[in-house]
């Protein structure tokens, strides 16, 4: 049997730490590394960040947005970027948060996570909203091709609640990581399954007030907010207490801003994983 996405993860995780690194090529942040807003600088933000980090982090994140508004240009340099980083062994998720119906979201999968597909990489990031079955073309296809998914469940904006928190202790988000812990109860694997969850790391609160319990999750989850956005490494493992093995912990502002020098990047990214490692 090969070795799924949500077991390649752990052991990339057990080799290098929890960290992984956002590649967030903002307007304002390329202008601070002295680029101009251009496809051309996506390709040598991403690539300094690569290199700088590969070898520290277990994944890199790139946010497929900010690469997509600069077009096909944009979708190029991404494409450079998930064959970089698959030639160089580093694990990618694809930030794009796709969610649709039917063959619009098969044809989704395939985009993102087909064998053949120039955007093919190891994971993405998928919105469950149109219901969790709706992403059925893409946890298949994931797991046929042992590539990841991660679906949003419980995120730390305001605006989620909106959503996420309907129905109180039997909310929504409830109901989503239950139906992903179902998804990889059906799938093979040692460690973790390859439907993932993004959950942020500022949602203690959130948590307790809807009682859900993360304890019994069985795949990665992804979890933004550490750093610039507030949360410190000990929050991070009340938050995931019991399960502090599968989470992923991403920072993209707290270690971008020590670019673009790719030793300040690296020095950052090491500070970070030491962090969530010397917490633990």
């Amino acid at each position: 049997m090969s070795r799924g996405f949500g077991d390649c993860l752990a052991a990339a995780m057990g080799e290098k730490g929890p960290l992984c690194v956002g590649i967030d090529p903002h307007p304002a942040l390329l202008d601070a590394w002295g680029l101009p807003d251009t496809a051309a600088s996506l390709t040598t933000f991403a690539s300094t960040v690569l290199e700088a980090c590969g070898q520290v982090a277990a994944a890199l994140k790139p946010q497929v947005a900010l690469f997509e508004r600069h077009g096909s240009a944009g979708l190029a340099a991404l494409e450079q970027l998930q064959r970089d980083a698959a030639d160089a062994g580093v694990l990618v998720v694809a930030d794009a948060k796709r969610g649709d119906i039917g063959s619009t979201m098969a044809a989704y999968a395939d985009a993102w996570l087909g064998e053949t597909s120039p955007l093919g990489t190891d994971s993405v990031t998928l919105s469950p909203y149109l219901g969790f079955e709706s992403l059925r073309p893409a946890l298949d296809l994931a797991d046929r091709n042992d590539r990841g998914t991660f679906v949003l469940a419980l995120t730390s904006n305001p605006e989620g609640q909106t959503v996420q928190h309907m129905g109180g202790t039997s909310s929504v988000a409830a109901s989503i990581i239950a139906a992903a812990r179902a998804e990889n109860d059906q799938r093979q694997w040692e460690v973790m399954g390859p439907c993932g969850l993004v959950v942020g790391a500022t949602v203690a609160d959130a948590l307790q007030k809807l009682e859900i319990d993360l304890s019994t999750f069985n795949g990665p989850i992804l979890a933004p907010g550490f750093g610039a956005q507030g949360a410190t490494a000990q929050d991070l493992y009340t938050v995931f207490a019991g399960i502090e093995n599968q989470v992923l912990v991403n920072s993209s502002r707290g270690v971008l801003a020590a670019g673009p020098s790719a030793q300040g990047l690296r020095q950052a990214a090491e500070k970070a994983c030491d962090e969530l490692v010397n917490a633990r």
